[in-house]
């Protein structure tokens, strides 16, 4: 006596022959009911519930407005920019009394 064999059939057509089980949901399907993505073999749903939450995602990202990082850079490199020369200038005017303060010792 040989063991009857187990064929499981499509979730969606009845007649077909599944040819693999979705990894996120379960089910079994046939070639017309699966689609890679990822390098895995998913089920429209799943690939759907999937694309979903990553739209979600990003939406979510987006709130956050992006100017508001481009404007504390610029408000940071004026303010260094400021310090910067505000120094340079002041080495200078340093530089300047102190040449004027010996060519008043010279004479």
């Amino acid at each position: 006596m040989t063991a009857p064999t187990v064929h499981q059939r499509c979730r969606n057509h009845e007649a077909r022959e599944a040819v693999c089980r979705c990894p996120s949901c379960g089910n079994s399907f046939c070639r017309e009911c699966v689609s890679e993505h990822e390098f895995r073999l998913l089920c429209a749903s799943c690939i759907h519930a999937l694309t979903q939450a990553r739209r979600d995602a990003r939406a979510k990202k987006r709130r956050m407005p992006r100017s508001v990082p481009a404007i504390a850079m610029i408000v940071a490199g004026v303010l260094l920019a400021a310090t910067v020369f505000f120094g340079a200038g002041e080495t200078i005017l340093t530089i300047a009394v102190r040449a004027e303060q010996a060519s008043w010792q010279n004479r």
